[in-house]
């Protein structure tokens, strides 16, 4: 991951400092805008790989710019700066497409661990599949390689989270899987703050791109007292 660029979207120099000295020593490329359009600028000029983004800017909030790259088709992970314990923030940010958040003030060892769980699931683990190995299921095929769903042969376009929670349910059909299991499989750590919202944000998410009627899913399913699982 040595030199993987990562974009800090920060308003509050000292603190935009603090995280760029503190990821610099971590061996990694940092960039920084201190405004919303001027994120938006830099993650379509030097593609980074994941953004670190703070939901209070002086111009666009912080859920304006998600909202934009996700709209954009930008699948690059976001993780979200939120203040301790505004749980609207939280909700809104995973329901506008972020995939993770820490809570301001954050332990930056935990933050940088946060960092590395995201990129190794976004660009490690799910870089090295098997070529050409696709799943299949009816309608619905799951290719490992290019990291693309497509039902009835259209491209469903998924955010990194979305492929690797689909991915992980398919790989073991019909078995079901806790919502703790889900967030240490697919997040790679484990915590009890709002464990449950957010794994039930994404899975609505995915079942409103997989499923025909996301309101009756047919295929990512609940499995009442435990969490869910992938019907095959």
């Amino acid at each position: 991951m040595s030199g993987t660029r990562i974009l800090i979207v920060e308003d509050e120099r000292a603190v935009a400092r603090g995280l760029e000295y503190a990821l610099s020593k971590e061996g990694f490329s940092v960039l920084w805008a201190m405004d919303g359009r001027r994120a938006l600028e830099l993650a379509h000029k030097d593609d980074p790989r994941l953004i670190l983004l703070d939901i209070r800017l002086p111009d666009i909030s912080g859920f304006d710019v998600c909202r934009q790259l996700r709209m954009e088709g930008m699948r690059q992970p976001i993780l979200m700066l939120t203040a301790r314990d505004d749980e609207l923030d939280k909700v809104l940010g995973l329901e506008l497409g972020a995939d993770d958040y820490i809570v301001k003030p954050y332990n930056l060892r935990e933050l940088i661990a946060r960092i590395r769980a995201q990129l190794r699931r976004a660009y490690g683990e799910l870089a090295e599949p098997a070529v050409g190995e696709v799943l299949k299921f009816n309608e619905i095929e799951i290719d490992l390689t290019q990291f693309q769903v497509t039902k009835r042969g259209e491209l469903i376009n998924l955010t990194p989270i979305e492929f690797r929670l689909l991915r992980f349910l398919a790989s073991h059909p019909n078995r079901p899987f806790e919502r703790s299991a889900l967030i240490e499989a697919i997040w790679g750590y484990e915590d009890d703050i709002n464990n449950d919202r957010t794994v039930d944000v994404h899975i609505r998410h995915l079942r409103e791109k997989l499923e025909d009627d996301p309101a009756q899913p047919g295929w990512v399913v609940t499995v009442r007292g435990l969490g869910y699982k992938f019907q095959a």
